[in-house]
């Protein structure tokens, strides 16, 4: 049956970043609906088995996930506390951070994505204020002086004085509100996998840059540990059409034999990887997050950080908007916009720069780029800002 409804807020997208501010509004006093597409996570599964979609969770968005009741209903056997990170260039070079060096208890947990989706969708099935409307698929959206008007296939119309995109890379929400810009191709695939290990990675992130490749080796609970090999298109062909054998082989090679024989958990996937900066995250009535607002390379693992942080940040505004009555208030979105853009161009500006600074075979490029590893290795101070950016 068709419906109407208004809304204080609308949010597109009930992914980590979209339920995560959902999640955020709970204390907030507005009007939320929150349109997904898919359905409810599965998490009935065995528990060895192992999502290969995985993510380093911040400090800073843990503290967020905490605040929004969202972290006491993950299952801790299934989170992995990363203690200390390991960085290889090439020629020998490295760089390592330690939560105890760094002051803290944890440099970040690494858990599932479909665990906290889960916990995500938990908290909101009780929330207050709430509608959660899937599955649904929107169809139109148009904007008035006063509101935008999201209308869904089934003909139900949503009235809300601020709609957020919060709809992915491919976001739906940017394109009807005319917020485009040219993705940048990085000619890489992720290559992900879950491997068991026969020496214990002692809660260490590992990650090696090298001309053909960077790989990472996250610590997963037990002796397992999950993995992002970021390659060319060519590689990652190759990668998938090995045997799980040849596989875990290749990665043996790749890793040093770091963590010793590997054997495999969860089948290997890839995915393309691309660069989209924006030239504004909001427009009239409309705001981005999450990876509708910005897309960037895995290396540093901060993508669903930084979409957490745009989250946060959105979440603030409202809530602290005072004598504001409209959520879509132009000079509102213009301070989100402000807010977020500096931390948005900083994340990707250092991942594209060392995508292109360590997948490079130039002989002095080469050796000024293990000359820069070592050299910071040895600055605590430096290595100190570097994480508390990171992991904020």
């Amino acid at each position: 049956m068709k419906t109407s409804k208004k809304y204080d807020v609308v949010i597109v997208g009930g992914g980590l970043v979209g339920a995560s501010l959902a999640a955020a509004l709970k204390d907030s006093g507005l009007t939320l609906a929150l349109v997904e597409a898919g359905m409810p996570p599965d998490t009935t599964t065995a528990t060895d088995d192992w999502d290969s979609r995985i993510y380093a969770i911040s400090p800073g968005s843990r503290t967020f996930l905490e605040q929004s009741g969202v972290w006491p209903l993950l299952n801790r056997a299934r989170i992995a506390p990363v203690e200390a990170m390991r960085v290889f260039g090439d020629i020998d070079s490295k760089l390592e951070f330690s939560a105890y060096q760094m002051g803290v208890t944890e440099l970040a947990c690494i858990l599932e994505n479909r665990h906290l989706q889960h916990a995500l969708w938990q908290v909101l099935q009780t929330q207050d204020h709430l509608d959660f409307i899937h599955p649904a698929r929107c169809a139109a959206l148009t904007f008035a002086q006063d509101a935008a008007e999201l209308t869904l296939e089934d003909g139900s119309t949503l009235s809300a004085g601020l709609v957020v995109g919060a709809d992915g890379r491919n976001s739906w929400v940017r394109n009807q509100a005319g917020i485009s810009a040219a993705p940048v191709d990085y000619q890489h695939h992720g290559v992900v996998a879950n491997f068991n290990c026969e020496l214990s990675h002692r809660g260490i992130a590992h990650q090696w840059f090298a001309p053909d490749g960077i790989l990472a080796l996250l610590p997963l609970p037990g002796n397992r540990v999950s993995m992002v090999w970021s390659v060319t298109p060519d590689k990652s062909s190759d990668l998938m059409a090995l045997t799980n054998d040849a596989l875990c082989e290749h990665v043996e090679i790749a890793s040093q034999h770091t963590l010793g024989k590997l054997t495999i958990v969860t089948a290997a996937a890839a995915f393309p990887l691309r660069l989209l900066t924006l030239p504004h995250i909001s427009a009239p009535r409309v705001a981005l997050i999450g990876d509708a607002a910005h897309n960037m390379h895995p290396l540093a693992g901060q993508g669903v950080n930084t979409g957490f942080r745009d989250a946060r940040q959105l979440a603030e505004l409202l809530i602290n908007r005072g004598g504001c009555a409209d959520c879509g208030d132009a000079q509102l979105l213009r301070r989100y916009d402000r807010k977020r853009r500096e931390d948005i161009a900083t994340m990707q500006g250092t991942t594209y720069a060392l995508k292109n600074l360590f997948c490079n075979d130039d002989p002095l490029l080469r050796s000024l780029r293990n000359a820069g590893l070592n050299a910071t290795n040895h600055l605590v101070p430096l290595k100190k800002a570097l994480m508390r950016h990171a992991f904020n």
